[in-house]
């Protein structure tokens, strides 16, 4: 993504989950959009940015389990094979020596609804660099790889970093003959950080795969179009923010990059509204955001 040279910078952090902003001026700036409106919308868009953020990881660990649940392909925190036993237990460690574990019920193959606890105990730090600790508990209908599964999960204990997050989930598989599609829903989701710091966030999206339709059994090279609408409200230092997000061109997301890499998505606020960018496919961390002229660069983390 090209990079928007910058006249001055500003440094912003969300809970503990960083979206690192700096941000200019044009000369010719609308003199009606204020500094603390700009502040303000500046704000919900991090605080939207980072519930899809905690929210697409859940996304990505649910569908990765395994292929008999899930859709597999070491995606989300199966990044590497893990070891299964005979209890249906599977177990993942990381490079300091922390686990996590998985637990399926009942094992028996085929047998539906199954209940999963992945449970990261007191931590463990994924590949992507981020600490996962609590459970996260999933009720499948079916196997995910075939229309009409539902994936519901809600959380027990769960932090991602330092941030808790609560709500429920739900995956539900909507694929035609010739598409593979998701619905996803997030309802009373919720993020709070250690100062009590919080992003309330509901949303409504659609994933209909775009590429690696050509492995159905291997989910590492899919590549999803993403649309849809989410409401949210950030409450820093006592006082609260209200937004509405809208998909304007489909977000893309590749399971083998962490970040969207191509997509827009209108922000609103009151009556002022702001454009996130993700760019032009690039699997980086950069983003751009354009409120009323303003151009800010957004690192995501």
């Amino acid at each position: 993504m090209k990079k928007i040279k910058i006249a001055c910078s500003a440094f912003m952090t969300l809970l503990t989950i960083s979206v690192l902003v700096t941000s200019c001026t044009k000369n010719n700036d609308n003199q009606q959009t204020t500094q603390q409106e700009i502040e303000q919308t500046t704000l919900v868009t991090e605080s939207d940015a980072s519930a899809d953020l905690v929210f697409d990881d859940v996304f990505d660990n649910v569908l990765g389990i395994n292929d008999e649940v899930g859709l597999g392909g070491s995606i989300g925190v199966f990044g590497r094979a893990s070891t299964e036993n005979t209890a249906g237990r599977f177990e993942e460690t990381d490079s300091t020596g922390r686990s996590f574990t998985v637990t399926i019920t009942p094992l028996t193959p085929g047998v539906f609804p199954k209940t999963v606890i992945i449970d990261f105990g007191t931590g463990y730090m994924g590949r992507d660099g981020h600490i996962r600790r609590g459970k996260v508990i999933t009720n499948f209908t079916g196997r995910m790889v075939e229309p009409g599964s539902k994936a519901t999960t809600t959380f027990d204990g769960f932090y991602f970093d330092s941030v808790k997050v609560e709500g429920k989930h739900a995956i539900q598989n909507k694929s035609t003959s010739n598409s593979r599609i998701f619905a996803v829903t997030v309802e009373n989701g919720k993020l709070t950080g250690p100062s009590g710091n919080y992003v309330a966030w509901n949303a409504a999206k659609t994933r209909a795969q775009v590429e690696g339709n050509g492995t159905p059994n291997f989910a590492g090279d899919d590549v999803f179009s993403i649309t849809g609408e989410s409401l949210g409200t950030v409450m820093r230092n006592g006082s609260t923010y209200q937004w509405a997000s809208a998909i304007t061109e489909p977000v893309i997301r590749k399971f083998t990059c962490r970040w969207a890499v191509k997509g827009k998505i209108k922000i609103t606020r009151n009556d002022k509204t702001g454009l996130l960018d993700y760019g032009n496919g690039s699997c980086d961390d950069q983003a751009t955001l354009t409120i009323n002229g303003n151009i800010h660069s957004i690192t995501l983390r």
